[in-house]
C-alpha cells in the first residue's frame, strides 16, 4: 500500500506540472474570472448544450474543445449547474486511470433521461466507464432519494456497487431497503469523518466534482432546490482530501437563460428553475466568486 500512494504521489507531482491551475468554460458568463486562468468562449454553445443534450451534441463540443487546444485543468469551472454534465467529458479524458470519481451534490445527478444525457443523468453515463472503480455521491437531502422520486433512479449501479448515495437526510424505508444508500445526517457536521470515509472506501485517485448546490442557500445562491451543507464544512473536506485529488470541476454558479428550445423551456419549468434573474444578481455572483476563490486556493495549494 506505501509503494502505491508513493508512485501515486510522484505521477501526480509530475501531472500538476503539465496543467494548468484554472479553466474556466465560460458557457454563460457567470464565473467571475481569476487571475491567470485561462477562460474559452462557448456562448455560442449554451443553448445546445445547457440543462441537457444528445450525446452526439456533447461529442461535439469536446471535438471543438480539442481543436481549440485545450488542455487538462486543475480545476475547471462550468458555471451553472445546469452544465454538470459537460463533467461527463472531462471525465472521460482524465487521467491517470483508474481513478474514483466523488461528487458533491444536493442531487444523485442518477436519474432516467431518455433523450441523450443532463445535468440530472451524467452520473449514470460514469458508472458505465470501465476505468472509474467508483462513484460516490456525496450530501444529497433533496427528495431524489425519497418515495416519490425513487423510480427515476437509475437502480443497477447502485445493486451493482459502483455508486452509492451519502444522504445527509434520512433516506426512505425504501433507501434503506436498496444497497447503495448510506444515511450521514448525523456526521454531516464533522469534515474529518466524512472525508476519513471517503479515503477509506477506496484507494484510487479521485476525481473531484462540485456542484454548490450542495450548500445551503445561507452560503451561496444557485440556480437548484439546495442542500444544507456549510460552505466551512465543504472546504475542510475538500482540504482532507486534496492529496488524492488530481483534478476537478466545479459547477452551481447562479445564472439564466431563455431557451429556444420549447421542450427545454417546459422541463426547467418542471423542475423549478427561474427564468428570470434577481435583481441582486451581481451580488449573488460576487459571494459565488469568492467562494469559488477559496476552492480553487484549496485545491491547487501544494503547486
Amino acid at each position: 500500500m506505501a509503494r502505491t500512494l508513493w508512485k501515486f504521489a510522484a505521477l501526480r507531482r509530475r501531472l500538476l506540472e503539465m496543467i494548468e491551475p484554472a479553466l474556466i468554460l465560460d458557457f454563460d458568463r457567470s464565473v467571475v474570472p481569476f487571475d491567470g486562468a485561462a477562460s474559452i468562449d462557448l456562448s455560442a454553445w449554451q443553448d445546445r448544450i445547457r440543462y441537457g443534450c444528445s450525446l452526439a451534441d456533447l461529442a461535439s463540443l469536446q471535438a471543438f474543445l480539442d481543436a481549440q487546444g485545450v488542455g487538462a485543468a486543475r480545476v475547471t469551472f462550468l458555471g451553472s449547474g445546469d452544465f454538470h454534465h459537460v463533467s461527463y467529458t472531462l471525465v472521460q479524458r482524465a487521467v491517470p486511470r483508474p481513478f474514483q470519481l466523488v461528487v458533491f451534490d444536493n442531487h444523485p445527478d442518477n436519474m432516467r433521461y431518455p433523450w441523450g444525457i443532463h445535468c440530472g443523468s451524467w452520473v449514470s453515463h460514469v458508472c458505465a466507464l470501465p476505468y472509474v472503480s467508483k462513484v460516490t455521491v456525496v450530501g444529497i437531502a433533496s427528495d431524489d432519494v425519497h418515495w416519490s422520486h425513487m423510480w427515476e433512479n437509475r437502480l443497477l449501479p447502485l445493486y451493482r456497487g459502483k455508486l452509492e448515495y451519502w444522504c445527509f437526510t434520512d433516506v426512505s424505508a425504501l433507501g434503506r431497503l436498496l444497497p447503495g444508500f448510506i444515511d450521514l445526517s448525523a456526521d454531516r457536521r464533522q469534515p474529518d469523518r466524512i472525508a476519513a470515509r471517503i479515503l477509506s472506501a477506496n484507494a484510487d485517485p479521485i476525481y473531484l466534482s462540485i456542484d454548490k448546490d450542495v450548500l445551503a442557500a445561507s452560503a451561496v445562491q444557485t440556480n437548484w432546490d439546495q442542500g444544507i451543507m456549510g460552505d466551512d464544512e465543504l472546504l475542510g473536506i475538500v482540504q482532507r482530501l486534496r492529496a488524492r485529488v488530481f483534478a476537478a470541476d466545479v459547477t452551481g454558479e447562479i445564472s439564466f437563460f431563455r431557451y429556444s428550445r420549447w421542450w427545454k423551456r417546459m422541463l426547467a419549468w418542471f423542475d423549478g428553475q427561474s427564468l428570470d434573474p434577481p435583481s441582486r444578481l451581481a451580488e449573488l455572483q460576487a459571494a459565488q466568486h469568492r467562494l469559488n476563490a477559496r476552492l480553487l486556493q484549496t485545491l491547487a495549494a501544494d503547486r
